[in-house]
Order: structure tokens, then C-alpha cells, then sequence
């Protein structure tokens, strides 16, 4: 089994973290069952956040008299952006997961780099936290390379969690070289790009190269089936080899440049279009089961965009800077020549 040492933290787990985001999408016993599950077979790092609705309140359901707590890591987050509510949400999240202390709080893609005497408080309550014992460390999640960079070269940070997979730019891949320098455990989020990667093995194999011996991919995991790909994975780590090398170049050709990677950040939209699926309805179409995406509910969606007012605040909210509009209505063409048969899937 790959081990990863998450940097200065010198926590060691699994090369496989459990991305918790997906579970609130599930009941309470089918989360309890994922999680214990992933437990029982070598998992030891769950990521979840106060933002992620009843994430956090599932994990601690899921330890409560099962798991011994210092036997897993618990890394959430806070979207708090000034003091009252960074310790409304501290004291939320160690009473939803049933714990006396969080091993990783990590601030949740905040706009800037929160740092000693900024103005804010946020990182000195930070630092406050961690004194009374109540956090163990102390991280950051991004999805602005210039955010991210500016975290790892501080030095206040430990850990840095950024979208990484082998869709990456080569910008991206600098953040992951210079967390390796300045000795950050690296929390690889959308490892799968959004559900646009649709092989878990050659995802897992790009990631267990030896130059990420310090990332730790957190993996979204919503149905058993996904967990088991990754179990799999995990007891016997697939290597790259010329068939996954191309399915890797021909993702590449297809997905680098351009494109939505699904991280929401764009919305709610004020006339409800569901921006993070719509703006990358052509790929999703053709890299899943087409049937799904042409049901009624997605058509109704699809038309919504049509219903654009151009208020741009989609594209001024976009941390990849995309003219979302505009993939939204290019997304929209594609979508009706498909439906008229004049494009096919």
C-alpha cells in the first residue's frame, strides 16, 4: 500500500483520502456504511467541510463507537471570513463530527491568503485555536494559482489543497513543486477533474508517480462501486503503462484548454441555470452514458440558458477566468443539434 507523509505535518496515511463532499447527496446509513467500509479497508484520511451540509454530521456518525479517533484523520474547512464566524463554525464542526479536536482546519478557497495582521483575525484565530488544542494544523484550499502560491511560500501554512489530476497545467504543477519545496503536504482535490476522468486506475497511477510522493488525492465518493475502484487501487496500485499513457494523451488532446471543471464556484446563478453542469454539458455527454443527460430535467435545464440576463457574475466569480456565458451558449447549440440528430454521440 503507498504511504504518503503529508509534509511538515509528519502525518502519514493511505495514498487514497476520502472526499466527503458527495455523501450529503446520500441517507445517513449508506454514509455511515461508505465510510466504515472505507475504514475497515485502510482509508485514514476523510476530507469534509462546515460548507458541505451534513458531511461532517455523517463522519461523526460514522466514528461514533466504531472507530477509535486517533486512529483516522479529520481534515474540514471554514468559508468564515471573519472572526465570530470562523468560531461558530470551529465549534460547529468538532460538535456535527463528534470530536474533541480536528487534526487539519483548513480555510475554504478564501480570496486572499489569510496572514498575521492582515486585518481580518482570521489567521490568528487560527493560531488560537491550535494553541487551546482544538485543531491540530493548519491549511488552505484554493482553486487561484495566485492564492495558492502566495499560501505556500508563506510559510504559515501546512498543508495546501488545489485541484490536481493529469489534466494539470503546467502552472498547476508548479504549485505541486513548490509545496514539495517548501515541505506542505499536497491535498489533491478533483483528482477525477469533476467526474470528467472516467478511469480510476489511470487517475491513481498518474498521482503514484514518484515525483507526488507528498500529494494525497482525495477522492469524491458517493456510491459503493466508486469506493471499491478505489480500494482496488489502493491494495494493488496500478503503474503507468503504454495503455494508460494514451488514454492520458487522448484526455489531454480532448479536455486541456478551456473547459469547466465543475468546482460551482460560479454559482447560484440569479435565474437558476445550473452553470457547473451546463458549461460542460458537450463533454459530459460524451464521456458518460449520453441517455442521462437528454432526460427532461436536463433538457429543461439546458433551455434555462436561454434565459441568460448577461449579469456576468459567473465569470467574474470563475477562478479559471473562463467566459462562462459564452460556454454556456456554445454548450447550448452543441446540446440542441444533438437533441435534432445533427450532431451525434
Amino acid at each position: 500500500m503507498n504511504k504518503v507523509r503529508l509534509g511538515k505535518t509528519e502525518i502519514v496515511v493511505s495514498k487514497n483520502g476520502f472526499g466527503a463532499l458527495p455523501i450529503q447527496r446520500i441517507s445517513e446509513e449508506d454514509a455511515v456504511y461508505l465510510l466504515r467500509k472505507a475504514y475497515d479497508h485502510g482509508i485514514r484520511f476523510f476530507d469534509t467541510a462546515r460548507g458541505y451540509s451534513d458531511s461532517e454530521k455523517k463522519i461523526g456518525l460514522a466514528i461514533s463507537g466504531y472507530i477509535k479517533r486517533e486512529d483516522i484523520v479529520i481534515a474540514t474547512k471554514t468559508m468564515a471570513l471573519d472572526v465570530k464566524s470562523f468560531w461558530d463554525h470551529l465549534y460547529t464542526s468538532l460538535e456535527m463530527l463528534q470530536t474533541e479536536y480536528i487534526d487539519i482546519l483548513q480555510f475554504h478557497t478564501p480570496p486572499f491568503t489569510p496572514k498575521p495582521g492582515d486585518g481580518t483575525g482570521l489567521y490568528e484565530a487560527m493560531l488560537e485555536a491550535k494553541e487551546k488544542g482544538l485543531i491540530k494544523h493548519i491549511g488552505i484550499t484554493n482553486h487561484r494559482l495566485e492564492v495558492a502560491k502566495e499560501a505556500v511560500v508563506s510559510g504559515l501554512y501546512e498543508t495546501i489543497q488545489f485541484p490536481f489530476n493529469y489534466l494539470a497545467s503546467h502552472k498547476d504543477l508548479e504549485i505541486v513543486e513548490l509545496a514539495k519545496e517548501y515541505d506542505l503536504g499536497f491535498i489533491a482535490m478533483k483528482g477525477l477533474s469533476g467526474g470528467l476522468i472516467n478511469k480510476a486506475d489511470v487517475a491513481y497511477a498518474y498521482l503514484a508517480q514518484p515525483m507526488f510522493d507528498h500529494v494525497v488525492p482525495i477522492w469524491g465518493v458517493q456510491r459503493e462501486h466508486e469506493l471499491d475502484d478505489f480500494l482496488l487501487c489502493q491494495d494493488n496500485p496500478p503503474a503507468l503503462n503504454q495503455e494508460r499513457n494514451a488514454i492520458i494523451e487522448k484526455d489531454r488532446a480532448q479536455l486541456i484548454g478551456s473547459f469547466c471543471r465543475g468546482c460551482g464556484y460560479c454559482m447560484p446563478c440569479p435565474v437558476g441555470i445550473q452553470i457547473n453542469q451546463c458549461a460542460r454539458m458537450s463533454l459530459m455527454i460524451r464521456r458518460a452514458p449520453s441517455n442521462a443527460w437528454l432526460s427532461d430535467t436536463w433538457q429543461e435545464n439546458m433551455h434555462n440558458i436561454e434565459n441568460c440576463i448577461h449579469c456576468n457574475q459567473c465569470r467574474s466569480k470563475c477562478p479559471y477566468e473562463l467566459d462562462t456565458p459564452n460556454l454556456l451558449e456554445q454548450n447550448l447549440i452543441d446540446y440542441k443539434n444533438i437533441l435534432e440528430g445533427k450532431t451525434k454521440v
